[in-house]
């Protein structure tokens, strides 16, 4: 009687134990599952983080985006397709079909679609495979010229520039009154590069300009293309002539932004080669600034336009209709009017889709006719484009070539052919670690760079905000240039402080609820990265709140004190700075310089992985 009693028992725990246990596992997902409902979106650079990425989720609440801030670099994509590591939405800046090539397997072909009809047929033309197939999307467009500082040329009364002529003209009058008439940060490869097409941007979009690029931009072409001999002659002769009328010195090479930006508020610079940007950026600041075209010597106006990024889907969402359907749906919205309108920042949308209208502020006024017209040029830029513009205008400018030399140098580095076979590798990864984020663990591969920077820093306590590393940490070989490449592109800096246990609760607090003037997690995928801690957060609404945090399992004291780095931009962390005595000391180096010189010492180990965040809904 005793023995069915206690048989009768058993049963009844058993099965209060399996409820128990039904109960629990209702509504948690798996990791597969939480995998599988997941799209991740890469994005080019960190200021898509800020506002784009946040009003794509706000669109779509009910699908899952993690946002990862990737590199402005197709090798960078390459080097994942190689790794398995592919996202299933990938955008790039610099960007040319023949560089795209190694990636067309991989990408689903978007010509059928609504989002690619929408583009203008002279725009589409340039990104369709030789098939017909379509990859790559264009967004918004950013117009580059002359800016201009008009309240100069009334303080001297010198006309404005309306063609090659009166822009030399204009150059001449402020040298003889010890003003600079034009200058540029030639430092940086895409101006030396934008300033040789756009001073030719009239022949490059004429029928010979456009029968070269097609044969240049092939993807299907196994050969290296070099220079024309029809268009480009041409093209150097005009860049040499330019140099000559503005009087480009040698030093003119070293010219980075911030050099050419304080010359032109100090009043030094009248005209430089850059954005619209910086009209919208001096009119804020007081000064009285314009925007004007590329004058081509045979007297037409165009502007240049890059793309501010180009957009492809993964083909691996084909094979399930759901997360195809759940990815149409980010792609629509991310090239939506209001996304555009977004990435152009109250500045002029100009886009390449009729479904977006043509917002023009006072800010390009000065050249709704020339855009009326469609002289708006879509630069080349690839890879090998910017490297070499960047070596042979530099020399141009320093007087070391002259246009026919420049030429010749130019056509046979473009067919030259690279050998990346014997490039060094400075990082292996024995095995793949997740790069999804996880309610009770948190990203996996976020952790170990984690980790393995706390160390490097030699800290108690690291935070990283979410946009600090760029995916998958990957079972695979890492060459300098794709080990640098797992650390956010975009200056991320490091900050260190000796906190007691109640300042590291504050700040963490900070990091995961968001600051007034610094990030705002937007969803679980953008809440911070923790090594040497592990914290419980709460979600409730899309708002995020800090319950714990623990360090080797017991709670903090606020006693206690700790040696904490902090990663994160400038503009994320300055909420923390405001203070004199912030206490924060700001390393030297860049995250990404301190990270590469680790794996350049030899016999670098990744960390291990850690649970470091509980998620409760």
């Amino acid at each position: 009687m005793k023995k069915k009693k206690w048989n009768r028992f058993l049963a009844v725990v058993l099965l209060a134990a399996m409820a128990a246990s039904l109960l629990s596992g209702c509504g948690k997902k798996s990791r597969e599952q939480e995998n599988k409902e997941t799209i991740r979106v890469y994005l080019w650079t960190t200021n898509l983080y800020e506002k784009y990425a946040p009003y794509i989720q706000s669109q779509l609440p009910d699908v899952n985006i993690e946002f990862v801030v990737g590199n402005n670099d197709l090798d960078f994509y390459r080097f994942l397709q190689e790794s398995d590591g592919m996202p299933d939405i990938i955008t790039c800046c610099r960007f040319s079909l023949h560089d795209a090539l190694p990636l067309q397997n991989s990408l689903m072909d978007l010509s059928t679609t609504n989002e690619a009809g929408a583009v203008y047929n002279s725009y589409l033309n340039s990104f369709m495979n030789e098939d017909g197939s379509v990859n790559w999307l264009p967004v918004c467009a950013d117009a580059h010229g002359f800016v201009v500082n008009k309240a100069l040329f009334e303080k001297y009364n010198i006309p404005l520039p309306t063609d090659y002529k009166s822009f030399v003209s204009a150059c001449q009058a402020f040298e003889k009154v010890g003003i600079r008439g034009f200058a540029a940060d030639y430092f940086y490869d895409y101006t030396c590069m934008e300033t040789l097409q756009g001073l030719s941007a009239s022949e490059l979009s004429s029928t010979d300009g456009r029968k070269w690029r097609t044969t240049y931009s092939d993807p299907a072409s196994t050969e290296k293309v070099g220079l024309d001999n029809v268009v480009w002659p041409a093209a150097f002769d005009r860049m040499e002539q330019f140099i000559k009328d503005t009087k480009l010195e040698p030093d003119d090479i070293n010219l980075d932004y911030d050099m050419v930006d304080n010359l032109y508020q100090n009043g030094e610079l009248a005209m430089y080669f850059g954005s619209s940007f910086g009209v919208k950026k001096y009119k804020d600041q007081g000064i009285d600034t314009v925007f004007l075209p590329f004058f081509e010597q045979n007297g037409e106006k165009w502007i240049m336009t890059t793309p501010y990024f180009q957009v492809a889907l993964n083909s691996e969402l084909e094979k399930d209709e759901t997360r195809r359907d759940n990815a149409m749906k980010v792609l629509k919205v991310m090239l939506s009017a209001k996304a555009q309108n977004i990435i152009a920042d109250g500045q002029d949308t100009l886009s390449y889709s009729q479904d977006v209208p043509l917002h023009l502020t006072d800010y390009l006024k000065d050249v709704k006719s020339v855009i009326e017209e469609n002289h708006m040029y879509i630069r080349i830029a690839s890879n090998d484009f910017f490297s070499v513009s960047q070596d042979v205008v530099s020399k141009m400018i320093t007087g070391e070539y002259n246009s026919q030399q420049a030429y010749k140098a130019f056509d046979s580095m473009l067919r030259q052919s690279k050998d990346t076979s014997n490039e060094k590798v400075v990082l292996s990864s024995p095995k793949s670690y997740s790069n999804y984020f996880y309610s009770d663990g948190g990203n996996e591969s976020y952790s170990v760079m984690a980790n393995t920077l706390r160390g490097c820093y030699k800290s108690d306590v690291l935070l990283a905000t979410s946009n600090s590393f760029t995916g998958g940490v990957l079972q695979a070989d890492y060459t300098e240039k794709m080990a640098g490449n797992m650390i956010m592109p975009n200056g991320l800096c490091a900050y260190k402080k000796k906190m007691s246990g109640a300042e590291l609760l504050e700040t963490v607090r900070s990091f995961v609820e968001g600051t007034e003037g610094g990030f705002q997690p937007f969803n679980k995928g953008s809440l911070p990265v923790v090594s040497g801690i592990s914290i419980e957060v709460k979600e409730k609404n899309g708002k995020y709140t800090l319950l714990k945090i623990k360090k080797d399992g017991k709670q903090i004291k606020e006693e206690d004190t700790f040696t904490v780095t902090c990663l994160a931009t400038e503009n994320n962390m300055a909420p923390f700075l405001t203070d004199e005595d912030h206490g924060f000391t700001e390393e030297e180096q860049r995250v990404k310089d301190t990270w590469v010189n680790y794996v350049l010492q030899g016999n670098a180990v990744l960390a291990e992985p850690e649970q470091y965040i509980t998620l409760r809904e």
